[in-house]
């Protein structure tokens, strides 16, 4: 009996699955341990990639058994594992370093090695079972070997597998230098604040939002700016941390989407899906687990624009995940935990028809249908936003005017300032890294305000109209403003600049409409 080392996905972290391949006298071939339809078809795969290279599948009774035996194995990457077993136990191939390599790829007919999902995961899960190296195809080679002290081999056909395992001294791991590769990827980003004219209270209100991680809500016409606005955020947000960057490298491993011969992820992610997606690809899930939208979103940006347009059940599914930063999905035989510790950008119409508070257009929606609009995102969610804003029209003047405006990386300069206070604050405090994390009990010490703050508070909730759920909120604003302009308390003006970032927490915002 010969054992060969394959990897299964849960969630993003893999765990090693044993392939016992047990070949006696007679004629069948049996495939146990839980396989689903697509591991079960690996024999058919199997038997035309080895015809095709000049070896064979003997007629002999061969018994495959997948251990562990309760976790269901899904997807074509056994394939190679299989088929290197096989090859091991009918003695086509030595069978002496087999087991010292962790062996995953899917066969195409004609021996060819096409990529998988999961190579990240599945390297460390090697190294952390002290297995001398993986087998997998070329194309999921450099993103492997950002894993240290494992020995990566890539190849792009099984006669390549076969000849590796012959005689290993003719091969050479892969090799990468994860560091340089990452510090050459953060490149800079294509859009810029400088290109937009005027909006100054708005780009004042993203720099806030960056520098404290912030959840932000832009409500205005068509027209005005908002989705523009929204796509250079990414280029104020501090970059990524190497831990930050392997942690999105992982999940969008598990989810298929880095590209052939990649690294590391080195920029933040910016995911913007459509209005019409379904609560599991926003959140993730489905009949095999994967990662959603907000998971893909980790570390980075989830900009949902028209957000009334999103499905109820779609905006509410989300509530946890702002709140515990971590989605689990649970199954029947086990659950999986994505991580999903991203900034939520949002973008809408005030109303319908979108003109409701426009300086020059009149709103033609029928009355009360501006507060049935709005009703459309439930207060929980919007008690997860930190920032609510209007979003008003360029003046033609603004437009035309060649004066030049602030870059995004001076911008960022301001941010990665009150970022770094912030991170000496929180040290030593897990999963608490800017303002926006704090919890209740925090806000006493870290947003202490003087007597002329709280009665500026006072007078804002009780003849603004501010909900009481507001006040949290604008202490972390107020924070985050104090720590751009490195203040050690909370000032007046602070407090005052927060409020007018509540617009949707006025008791009279829709008028009578």
């Amino acid at each position: 009996m010969i054992k060969t080392y394959g990897s299964a996905i849960i969630g993003i972290k893999a765990i090693t699955i044993t392939v016992e391949v047990y070949v006696d006298t007679g004629v069948n071939f049996f495939l146990v341990g839980l396989p689903d339809s697509a591991v079960k078809e690996s024999h058919q795969r199997i038997e035309a990639a080895l015809k095709c290279n000049g070896y064979k599948i003997p007629g002999k009774k061969i018994v495959i058994n997948m251990a562990p035996a309760d976790i269901r194995k899904e997807g074509s990457s056994y394939d190679l594992t299989i088929a290197v077993g096989i090859l091991a136990a009918t003695e086509q191939i030595k069978a002496d370093q087999v087991g010292e390599f962790l062996i995953m790829g899917e066969l195409s007919l004609d021996g060819g090695l096409k990529p998988i999902k999961g190579a990240l995961p599945i390297a460390i899960e090697a190294r952390k079972k002290s297995f001398r190296g993986l087998v997998l195809p070329t194309e999921n080679a450099r993103e492997a070997a950002i894993v240290s002290d494992l020995e990566v081999y890539g190849f792009d056909n099984i006669l390549d597998v076969i000849s590796f395992f012959n005689d290993p001294s003719g091969f050479q791991p892969v090799e990468v230098n994860a560091r340089e590769d990452f510090f050459n990827g953060q490149v800079k980003h294509d859009t810029d604040f400088s290109d937009v004219k005027g909006q100054e209270n708005i780009k004042r209100a993203m720099e806030i939002a960056a520098a404290g991680s912030h959840n932000l809500l832009l409500i205005g016409p068509p027209g005005a700016g908002k989705t523009m606005l929204a796509k250079r955020l990414p280029g104020i947000l501090p970059p990524l941390t190497l831990q930050e960057a392997l942690e999105t490298t992982k999940i969008h491993s598990v989810a298929g989407k880095l590209g052939k011969l990649s690294t590391l992820v080195a920029t933040r992610p910016f995911r913007s899906p459509h209005h019409t997606i379904s609560d599991v690809a926003l959140v993730g899930g489905g009949s095999f687990p994967q990662p959603g939208e907000i998971s893909l979103a980790h570390n980075g940006v989830l900009f949902l624009d028209e957000l009334p347009e999103f499905k109820r059940t779609v905006l509410e599914v989300m509530r946890q995940p702002l709140e515990d930063r971590m989605i689990t999905i649970s199954r029947a035989r086990f659950s999986a935990d994505y991580p999903a510790n991203f900034m939520l950008v949002a973008s809408m119409n005030p109303c319908p028809c979108g003109f409701y508070n426009h300086p020059t257009r009149a709103c033609v929606c029928p009355s009360g249908t501006v507060q049935k609009y709005l009703n459309r995102i439930s207060g929980p969610l919007l008690d997860r936003i930190d920032i609510h804003i209007e979003v008003t029209p360029v003046d033609f003047s603004e437009l035309i005017s060649r004066k030049a405006s602030e870059s995004s990386e001076t911008i960022r300069e301001r941010v990665l300032n009150a970022r770094k206070i912030q991170g000496e604050r929180y040290t030593g405090l897990t999963g608490i890294y800017a303002n926006a994390q704090i919890t209740s009990k925090m806000i006493r010490d870290v947003c202490r305000v003087d007597a002329s703050g709280e009665a500026l508070l006072k007078t804002a909730m009780e003849k603004v109209g501010l909900s009481a759920r507001a006040y949290d909120r604008i202490l972390k604003v107020a924070r985050t403003i104090a720590d751009l302009e490195a203040a050690s308390s909370i000032r007046p003006e602070h407090i005052a600049e927060a409020i007018q970032y509540r617009n949707l927490d006025r008791d009279n915002w829709a008028g009578g409409n």
